[in-house]
């Protein structure tokens, strides 16, 4: 199976069915015909903007643009959603969330294109946020905070 047919079918899958885990899609995925491995998957999901999603106490999988067409539009939620906690030093906001997710958060902040953000760099479950002032950073952080209670 071609690449583009493997996400079409990942992305069908993710919208017929509430997937909880990777090995869960890989299962959808191999009663296809499709054998995939779990790096591959990972990208896949990654490039298709992929989330988890809880609600009601449980995780599965979502699109994140889905996410943005909804009425809150804004950061709020996201940070809401994938913060498990934030710090700042000077000029730098530091955000740690579960792994996997810090790209996610940081594509969600890049495009909103705010003047008072210079850029993020994510690794799997840090995100650093860099601001144009320590005044900018302490009222990212102010708002992140207030997501996350």
């Amino acid at each position: 199976m071609k690449r583009a047919e493997r996400l079409t079918l990942i992305t069908s899958i993710i919208t017929s069915h509430q997937i909880a885990t990777q090995e869960d899609l890989q299962v959808y995925l191999e009663r296809e015909g499709v054998e995939i491995t779990q790096a591959t998957l990972s990208r896949d999901i990654r490039e298709l903007n992929i989330i988890k999603k809880r609600e009601n106490g449980k995780s599965f999988y979502s699109f994140l643009a889905d996410e943005n067409k909804e009425s809150h539009t804004d950061l709020q939620m996201h940070f809401a959603r994938f913060v498990v906690k934030v710090a700042a030093a000077s000029v730098i906001v530091v955000v740690h969330t579960h792994l996997g997710e810090a790209d996610l958060l940081a594509n969600a902040i890049d495009s909103e294109n705010r003047p008072s953000i210079l850029g993020t760099i994510a690794g799997a479950d840090t995100l650093l946020i860099t601001c144009i002032s320590e005044t900018a950073a302490t009222a990212l952080l102010t708002e992140i905070e207030d997501a996350i209670q």
